[in-house]
């Protein structure tokens, strides 16, 4: 007979793992801000093998609107310059021969509005996955009492996975209203 407590941690395992997501996703928006997680993404063909530009080079900020990568060998300017073109980072690279900068515009007032959108529709999707965590917890616990677990059990169960919904919810709006601050503020 399966207890509470297993279906509690499953439920909180899938629910971190929405909140880490959407984290992880907002990170890579453009906020008008240098960051060099938008880079992560692309990828870069190095003696045969598809890798980040941050393993084939130095990756910095030097200050809040332009990001430096400096090649460990000279040849790579061109591919990592070609592959940043390929990308859909939206930003240009300009190269000297020695580095490659790549300068962050200030956002329009369009475009922020369009970003807090994006940034909004990411966050609705993991509240439909922490969601969809509640919903199969409480389905789980339902055919477990068919299975013999006490009723009780099974209500206390729906009480505390609610708890643990909320307070990921919140979690979630947080993360997105400190996204929606970064990205507004000009």
């Amino acid at each position: 007979m399966e207890d509470v407590k297993t279906y509690l941690d499953a439920a909180e395992k899938r629910m971190d793992e929405a909140v880490a997501y959407l984290d992880e996703t907002l990170s890579r928006v453009r906020a008008g801000k240098a960051n060099p997680k938008i880079l992560e993404p692309v990828k870069v063909e190095y003696y045969g093998s598809m890798m980040p530009i941050a393993n084939v080079a130095n990756v910095a900020v030097p200050d809040a609107r332009s990001i430096t990568i400096t090649p460990w060998e000279k040849p790579m300017i061109k591919v990592i310059e070609k592959a940043i073109l390929d990308s859909n980072i939206g930003i240009t690279p300009e190269n000297n021969g020695e580095i490659i900068r790549l300068n962050f515009p200030p956002l329009t007032e369009e475009r922020r509005k369009q970003l807090v959108k994006d940034a909004k529709a990411e966050t609705e999707k993991a509240k439909v996955s922490v969601r969809n965590a509640r919903r199969e917890m409480i389905e789980g616990l339902k055919k477990a009492v068919k299975n013999g677990m006490p009723e009780d059990a099974q209500k206390d169960g729906e009480e505390q996975v609610q708890k643990l919904h909320d307070k990921f919810l919140k979690k979630i709006d947080e993360v997105f209203a400190a996204k929606e601050k970064e990205i507004l503020t000009v």
